[in-house]
């Protein structure tokens, strides 16, 4: 398992040195900004790839499956096999509840 990380891919608007943080009252944390951009960020992903594909017969699934009869010793064995090939992937999918971005650098819970 490892971490997903957008430092490597490019521009990323929580960094330390082109960022700055507008504080509020104190009790609350502040959305990290960006100098000098018209859109301001905000730490929340509202879309997400999904895992899934589709078939060439329009069937929406994480794998699809192909059962074959192998004949071994005489005998008739039904095996499954994995396809691969004609998947399309489904592509963005937008989430019904934004979640906050894994690099977003602000503590939410301090015990």
């Amino acid at each position: 398992m490892g971490a997903s990380s957008s430092k490597g891919r490019g521009f990323w608007p929580f960094s330390g040195g082109s960022s700055r943080v507008d504080s509020g009252n104190g009790t609350e944390q502040a959305v990290a900004r960006i100098r000098g951009c018209k859109t301001s960020a905000t730490p929340f992903v509202f879309t997400r790839r999904s895992s899934m594909y589709f078939d060439e017969d329009g069937d929406l699934a994480h794998e699809f499956y192909e059962e074959t009869i192998v004949t071994k010793n005489g005998r008739k064995k039904a095996k499954l096999k994995r396809i691969h090939k004609n998947l399309t992937p489904q592509g963005m999918i937008r989430l019904t509840h934004p979640r906050i971005h894994v690099d977003f650098p602000v503590v939410l819970c301090e015990v």
